[in-house]
């Protein structure tokens, strides 16, 4: 198979899971219930087009004849994928309900709980390492890295693999802290009551 083919499929993946990981991280910073529903939709719409664009990949992979890159290059960002693609999801049609649920008042500001949920790591986490994954996919696709057997890939897979993690802490520490806004100040709005000192 063509070495275009296998670049235009790779880096159609690549774009596809780098838009989605953009707009999930702006999901829990919208202002009203309006616009997270909005966003909710075209990231809901972003993953279906990656997902599409995994099916691409087979399909023209099985229908044109040749030795192709563009499996292999398509297997590294899969397993990310598919926990986007399953607990993701799953995660973000509640967030998306939730936001629908204030249609008669859109400008309403988004709840503290709808925010934490918009900020959960399975939502943006294995979107964000599904792009990454199909970046550094890239040089497979293109023939310039071959697997397995390339030092180059695992220098990648380890780079990658550090990426993951600071990802996943960013991502816990930020669903962390709004979390707990969700929670009531009791310190703060405690009504002082004067101690008897007798």
């Amino acid at each position: 198979m063509d070495i275009a083919a296998d670049l235009i499929l790779a880096g159609a993946l690549a774009v596809a899971w780098l838009a989605a990981g953009l707009v999930a991280d702006g999901l829990p910073a919208v202002r009203n219930a309006r616009e997270l529903r909005r966003r909710a939709g075209i990231l809901t719409w972003l993953i279906a087009a990656g997902a599409a664009t995994f099916a691409a990949v087979l399909v023209v992979n099985w229908i044109v004849p040749g030795e192709s890159a563009g499996a292999s290059a398509a297997l590294l960002p899969a397993v990310p994928a598919v926990v986007a693609l399953t607990w993701g999801v799953r995660r973000l049609g509640p967030v998306r309900r939730g936001a629908g649920a204030f249609a008669t008042a859109p400008q309403t500001p988004v709840p503290p709980a709808l925010r934490a949920a918009a900020a959960h790591p399975l939502i943006l986490v294995p979107i964000q390492v599904t792009g990454l994954a199909a970046v550094v996919a890239l040089p497979i696709a293109a023939g310039l890295v071959r697997v397995p057997g390339a030092d180059v890939a695992g220098i990648a897979l380890t780079v990658l693999g550090a990426v993951v993690v600071a990802i996943g802490i960013r991502s816990a520490v930020r669903h962390s802290r709004l979390s707990l806004l969700t929670l009531a100040p009791l310190g703060r709005t405690r009504p002082r009551v004067p101690v008897d000192s007798r």
